[in-house]
Parts: C-alpha cells; structure tokens; sequence
C-alpha cells in the first residue's frame, strides 16, 4: 500500500480514536488513557517466551506490533505520547527506532529497561484509566481496566475508520494471495502440511505472524472445525480440501475460508458449488439495519434447503431448523466482527454503557448478536458438514428416519464444506473485502 495514502488517511483516524478516548475517561471518571502494549509470557519451567501478541488497543492507535514493554499515554487535549521500550540486548533482535507516517504525531520517549516507563507516565495514577495485562504492570501502574472505559471503547471498535479499511483490504489481498498457492498446492498432490508452507511463502508471514493458526484440512478432516494437524504425508486420494487461513497487515487481520473438491467428486463439488451460492446472498444482505441473528437463522433456513435440495434430509426447510437437525450439519455461527482481532471485541455488546444482546435460542456458537451499520466490518463463513459426533447423536433421534443415512455416509471422506468472506457494511452495496482481493489477482 502507498505510505502516501496512508499518510493522508491516518490523520483522521487518529483524530477519531482521540474523541472516542476523550468521551471513554470522562463516563469513567479519568484524566488519561494509558495503555501498555504488553509483556511475553514464558512456558511453565522455562526460559522460552510464547510469541508476543501486542495488546489490541495498543495497535489500535499506531501500526508498531513488536515493542513489549512499550506504553502510549492518551490525555484529551494534549498530542499522545508514545513511551518506546529499545532495550540493549545482544540476546535478541531490537525493535527498531519509531519511522514512518505516523511518529510526526506522537511524543517519542525511548527507554532502555521496562521499569523506566513508570517515570514518564502520569504521577496521579487513580486519575488513569490502565488498559493492559497484569504483567505490564510498572512502579505503580497496575492495570485497572476500568468498565465503563473498555465499554465505551469496545462498542465504538466495531466502526472502522477509512485508515483501518484500507488496512484491512491489505491483509485481504495478502490472504487471498496465498489462498490461491495453497489452491495450487492441493491440485499438485500436496499434503497439508506441503500446503501450509505453499501458503506461508506466498503470504510472506511466519506461522507467528498470522492472525491465528490456519486450518488445512484435507478429505475427512474439513468435519473438525478448528482442525491444525497438518498430516506430513498426502492421502492416497484428496477428495477435498478445506483451507480457513488468513493475514496480517500492521496488526489488522482477514479470515478467508475456501472449499475445493478432489478429481472425480463431482457430487461434492456441487454441494461446495450450492453453499458459494447461498454465501454470496447472505453477504448481499449486510446492509445498515439488518440483525445479524436474523441473517443467522436466516442461513438455516437456505442451508437446510440445500441438504433436501441434494437429497441428505427429506423433511422441510423450516422442519429442520424447528428440530435441530439444521445444526448438526451447521453447529458454527455464520460470523463474528473482524479487525484488530480476528474475532473483535464487542459484538454481544446491547449500547456503549455495556450489557449483552442475547443469541437466539439453540444458536450458542454465534459470535455476533448487534444490528449491522455502515462501517462495520463482519465475516460470513456458512457450512455444512459431516461430523461423525453429531451424526451418531442425529441417529438416535427419531428425525433420524428423515435422513439418508447412505448418502450422509458417502459424504463423510469429504469432511465438509465452509465458504468465508469479510464483509464491510456500507450505506449502499457492501463492500467484500475477500472477494474483491480475489478479483485483483486475476
């Protein structure tokens, strides 16, 4: 992306976040913001540290992802101050000195230990509200992560500025690039984890870097939802592929979910061909006003018309939903926000004050309960599935007698099918941020 344009749109972006901040410390009653970009955590009995994962808010305000120890300082009227840990250490690579488009805006303070940030942040520490982890704790600044702060700040996340769009269209195209090796991959013979490098070196991210572990799943392993095994060796035969996988691009993330079926399982294929159509309708329907639980049951109701459609049930569309029966073979819900977190914050969230918007009835896996608005930034990743589990449970139903046991059975090898985009609700079209980054590839 051209620093240019984000150079121009960061401005804004900033002037948003300092608003929203102003607005967070006065319902909690505080003069300042301060929040700790974190801190590694080591492994039980040892010395090595798990990958560091800088807190949320801490990128929220600037694109830096690698400074532990570091600490931005919000105060309504002042410009921010950046507290930049770069220690002297031979033992480890030192983040480099704050560049960009972004450092014009800030106070820069470098500190050469953690425990020197204490004296560059605010003396009153019960006039701050601390956003961070216990272990960021410095002198007296304990974290206290106020209520009414995170509440305020939660529910405005779900908005994403021009700045954070653009970010996010980044990651899009990065994920979709290395979408397309792994497709690549798995149509020369590759095993999963063959596809997983094919996918990295595309992405040109490590494992770390990724906004979470990809999912590659190939023949009956697409039915384990968050499956990371990652077989060295291919099957004798891939009748499917199932890669959820996405990207980072300065801390902002996308989730991409595709499904391929093997040579020969033409049956298969038309069942992927059924669930891409429907999930190209349910993205249509991001629109300011909708409730995302309605869409939700609404993706029931399709899906379970495609399993009568393609002859797995023989009961209706609204039977199958009414019963359950639609959740066995689609137990996820349709999608969650996504941003600076793969699933971001706030989306059972009722106002800004707080409170939780309750998921409908027999739908416990749902991630998002709010009605959309422009701005807002969601996946929709509908699925169907053969989970030997659930399938063994149906069976001892008595809607079991409306199944076709032969042809579920037949379809277990192939694991299942989900179809993933991210989805920016405008006031018109929505934008899909996926799809479109296929589009450019072509």
């Amino acid at each position: 992306m051209p620093t240019a344009l984000l150079s121009q749109l960061y401005p804004d972006h900033l002037a948003t976040l300092q608003q929203r901040a102003s607005v967070a410390l006065l319902r909690g009653g505080f003069d300042h913001l301060l929040i700790a970009a974190g801190q590694p955590h080591y492994q039980f009995l040892d010395d090595l540290p798990y990958p560091f994962q800088v807190n949320p808010h801490f990128k929220h305000w600037l694109p830096v992802t690698k400074a532990p120890g570091s600490w931005l300082v919000i105060t309504p009227g002042q410009k921010p101050k950046l507290i930049y840990l770069q220690p002297h250490d031979y033992w480890h690579v030192v983040p480099e000195a704050p560049a960009g488009y972004w450092v014009d805006h800030f106070d820069i303070v470098i500190v050469r230990e953690a425990r020197e940030a204490a004296a560059h942040l605010p003396a009153q520490v019960e006039r701050c509200a601390i956003v961070g982890e216990e272990s960021a704790t410095v002198g007296m600044h304990r974290p206290n992560n106020p209520e009414a702060v995170l509440n305020h700040l939660h529910w405005h996340r779900a908005w994403k500025t021009d700045y954070e769009l653009a970010m996010m269209r980044v990651a899009s195209h990065l994920g979709a690039r290395a979408h397309r090796a792994a497709e690549a991959a798995f149509r020369g013979g590759a095993s999963e984890y063959a596809i997983q490098m094919a996918y990295l070196a595309a992405a040109r991210e490590t494992e770390n870097e990724l906004p979470y572990s990809n999912i590659v799943c190939l023949n009956e392993h697409g039915a384990v939802l968050h499956y990371t095994n990652l077989e060295r060796n291919p099957p004798a035969q891939s009748h499917a592929f199932l890669i959820d996988a996405g990207a980072s691009f300065h801390g902002y993330a996308c989730d991409i979910t595709r499904t391929y079926a093997g040579a020969g399982a033409e049956e298969f294929r038309a069942l992927v061909d059924a669930v891409d159509h429907a999930q190209r309708d349910f993205c249509s329907q991001v629109r300011p006003g909708k409730s995302y639980p309605e869409l939700h049951v609404h993706a029931h109701l399709v899906l379970a018309g495609i399993l009568r459609e393609q002859g797995f049930i023989r009961m209706s569309a609204e039977s199958a939903v009414e019963s359950g029966v639609s959740r066995v073979f689609f137990p996820h819900g349709l999608g969650h926000y996504i941003g600076l977190q793969v699933h971001d914050i706030g989306g059972f969230q009722a106002s800004e004050d707080g409170g939780t918007l309750p998921k409908p009835d027999g739908h416990p896996y749902l991630r998002l309960t709010r009605t959309l608005d422009a701005g807002q930034v969601m996946t929709i990743e509908p699925g169907i599935y053969f989970i030997d589990l659930l399938l063994a449970e149906l069976k001892q139903r008595p809607e079991a007698s409306d199944v076709d046991w032969e042809k579920v059975d037949a379809f277990r090898k192939y694991g299942g099918v989900r179809i993933e985009d991210d989805v920016a609700c405008t006031a018109g079209e929505p934008e899909n941020l996926t799809r479109d980054a296929f589009m450019a590839l072509n």
